[in-house]
């Protein structure tokens, strides 16, 4: 069967599944263009507070489709086309969106599957759960943005272990290292994301997306592509001081009681 992206639940918390039947969700490139057309269809959806990214059943995505490599990828222009248009368009949705992230990570988290945890925003692992980016097997390294990306969620010294040893890491390591945020029982893993996800549903949605814009511009302001975006977003950093949830917050505060975010 082939591979897909589906958005498999909307409303304040959006689920979108990765589902490769026979190949523990491996990207394929139809699927990095569905992602991102996923996200940013949440993007643009106001209502959503939450995205959870998960795999369908007992792996969370185990890298990219190898079967269709031949396709593309011993010329120059087809291989720089499928990182920079089709993979980095995936990525670049998801790391852009200003809706919080989750993955809920299970069983095999490679290559592909590593990018993708990398953009997302907080990381819930099973115990049986492992990470890797063993392409030097396949006889290629991993290209530019994507490794910038991979680096900065997992630290440099692991991305070049896991790239250049080809290094195999458990979950428990990579909770260690930090880039694993929550750590649970592989029975416990839809109750913790449960959790996570109501926690930060229950806050203020306008906050949520302004952190993240801050977070991005913060990262951006360095690189001279993004430079300019970057400072007009830090320049406007208290526009929403006359928001509705902002009053509400303060108000709910001093009256002792929960806030109303809705």
């Amino acid at each position: 069967m082939p591979g897909e992206v589906r958005l498999a639940g909307e409303g304040p918390v959006a689920r979108v599944v990765l589902s490769h039947p026979g190949k523990l969700n491996a990207m394929s490139r139809a699927m990095w263009r569905q992602l991102r057309e996923i996200f940013v269809r949440l993007q643009a959806d106001r209502g959503c507070r939450c995205i959870v990214v998960a795999g369908e059943g007992d792996a969370f995505c185990a890298g990219g489709d190898i079967s269709e490599y031949e396709q593309f990828r011993f010329d120059e222009a087809s291989l720089r086309a499928f990182h920079e248009d089709d993979v980095w368009g995936g990525l670049s949705a998801v790391q852009d969106c200003d809706v919080p992230v989750v993955a809920a990570i299970r069983g095999a988290c490679m290559g592909a599957g590593v990018e993708i945890a990398s953009c997302c925003d907080i990381r819930i692992a099973s115990s049986e759960a492992s990470f890797g980016a063993p392409i030097a097997r396949l006889g290629f390294p991993m290209a530019p943005r994507e490794a910038q990306v991979v680096a900065a969620a997992v630290g440099e010294a692991t991305a070049r272990q896991l790239l250049l040893e080809a290094a195999v890491l458990d979950a428990a390591e990579m909770k260690a290292r930090g880039f694993v945020q929550h750590l649970c029982d592989p029975a416990k893993v839809e109750a913790q994301v449960q959790a996570v996800t109501s926690r930060i549903a229950s806050l203020a949605p306008g906050a949520a997306r302004a952190n993240k814009r801050t977070l991005r511009a913060v990262r951006d302001r360095h690189d001279p592509a993004r430079r300019d975006a970057a400072l007009q977003e830090l320049a406007g950093a208290y526009r929403y001081a006359p928001d509705p949830e902002h009053r509400e917050g303060i108000a709910a505060f001093l009256a002792k009681r929960k806030p109303d975010f809705r």
